[in-house]
This record gives C-alpha cells, structure tokens and sequence, in this order.
C-alpha cells in the first residue's frame, strides 16, 4: 500500500495507473475508520478498481470549532486497516496541499433545498465546505467511480447534483450503511459515546424501522411526532426526524406520493450528535 501526502506524486501515480490501463475507485474519509470505511474499499475492488482512500479532517465542513477539535484521528490505526483491507494508495494531504494558499477552490453551486432541509438547518455552512473539498479531491484523484456511504444521506444526495452540475465522468456509488450487531449505523463519531448512550444509541435504528412500518397507513407528521416522542423517552434529544424524496429531499406526506422515500433523523446522545436514515420505499 502506497501513502502520498503531496499533490502532484499522488496523480503521478494515478497517471501511471491509467497508463496502464487500470481504473481508479476512490473513497474520501476524515479517519477514524470502521469497517464501514473498508467496506467503501472493498466494494471498489469488487468493481476491479485500483483503489484509493484518502484521509483528510476537513476544516471547512465544520461549523462548530469545538467539534472540530474533538474529532478522532488516528492515522496508525487507520493505515493498518486499509492494508489490511487491502487498499492500494492512502492520501494523507496537510490542509495547504488540499487549499493551497492564494488560490480559491470554493464551489459556487445552486443545490436549490438539497443544502437548506435537515443538516442544512443544523449545520449552516456544511455542505458547502462539504461539496468543495469533495470537489476538490475529484480534481486531484480523478477516479472513475467515487464510493460513498448511505449513512451520510443528505451528503450523498448533494455530492450527486454537484457531480450532474458539474458534469464529471464521475460515477457515484452508494454504499449500504453498516451496522452493529444492535443496529447501530457504525459511525466515526461512536467511540465518543459514554456506557450508557451507547446502550440507548441502538434505538435510533429501531425507531427507523418502527416508521417505515408505519408509512403505509398513517401520515409522515403523525409519525413524526411519535418517532420524536420516543427518541426523548429514551434519553436522546432528537434534532429532526424526516420523511423525504430520496432525491429532491422534499417532505413526502404518505407512502403514495413518492416511488424513492428515505426517513433520515440527527439526535444527540449525551453531547455526541448522531444521524441515520432508512430507504422506505424504492
């Protein structure tokens, strides 16, 4: 497994690559890896790809300093799984390689409400400095295919309009979420939960589920406000809890009014903040 931390060695390498005939998967991450991260690889070698991961905290999509700062890294750790998992190349960038000074690489897309609904109520400025850094990682990897997880929904659904706008001959591929033995959604975030929100997170999962059950009989507000209900009964404080077109994230009110339906909730346990989503209906 090769590791670059520079540019311009990292896309010699992918040139050669390609030279060669190879195509290249890639799979950005901020570290702190799970085997939800290996899956992202493992799918691209399943695709026949030479494959990339990068590890990159990026400064731009955190809108709250403190959060930032109590991200986990990790990079030992990180690196020993990715071999594992047999990855080819890791990309370990400093902040000026990926923003180098003097130059501007922020996007300035019209993501229309794909940017403004759930995250982007909690999380002002996000997706903006998420879709930049995306972008600008396409840019200097230049994969054929970009490999994503479903947990981080919302994310996915803008990285894929920024790729239409855009026009990149880029595919993107979803990932399925993976999961704990209790269902927990694996998430970077996890290790941070104390004993006890660890033993409540898993009810996150299981109010999904309950509300997928529900959608064909009753309204998405009757459920919502149910679904909110039992996230506080559990010790959990809830953020929102959505039931959106899988693609325009528009509020879906019952089960006949969409063919692509996905519920998607954020909720903090303990001060560890937590988001999931379910497909309903596709």
């Amino acid at each position: 497994m090769l590791i670059f931390k520079k540019v311009a060695d990292l896309q010699a390498w992918v040139k050669q690559e390609r030279a060669g005939g190879r195509s290249i998967g890639f799979a950005p991450t901020m570290g702190a890896l799970h085997d939800g991260h290996m899956e992202l690889i493992r799918l691209s070698h399943r695709d026949g790809h030479r494959t990339v991961a990068s590890i990159f905290v990026n400064p731009t999509q955190f809108n709250d300093p403190k959060d930032l700062e109590k991200y986990p890294r990790m990079p030992e750790k990180d690196l020993l799984l990715l071999h594992d998992t047999g990855c080819d190349a890791v990309f370990m960038p400093s902040v000026e390689e990926v923003y180098p000074p003097g130059s501007d690489v922020t996007i300035s897309l019209d993501f229309r409400q794909l940017d403004e609904v759930m995250e982007g109520v909690f999380r002002p400025g996000h997706f903006i400095g998420m879709a930049t850094v995306v972008n600008r990682l396409l840019d200097i990897v230049l994969p054929q295919s970009l490999y994503m997880g479903q947990k981080d929904f919302q994310q996915l659904t803008i990285v894929r309009d920024m790729i239409r706008q855009l026009n990149l001959p880029i595919e993107l591929v979803m990932c399925p979420t993976v999961r704990e033995s209790d269902g927990l959604a694996m998430s970077s975030r996890n290790m941070r939960l104390s004993p006890e929100m660890r033993a409540v997170a898993p009810v996150i999962y299981q109010t999904l589920q309950w509300a997928s059950g529900q959608m064909r009989a009753r309204t998405a507000s009757e459920i919502q406000a149910e679904a909110m209900q039992k996230l506080q009964e559990a010790g959990l404080q809830p953020e929102y809890f959505d039931i959106v077109d899988g693609i325009s994230l528009k509020p879906v009110e019952r089960w006949e009014e969409g063919e692509f339906i996905v519920v998607c909730t954020a909720a903090f346990a303990g001060d560890v903040r937590l988001i999931d989503n379910l497909v309903m209906k596709q």
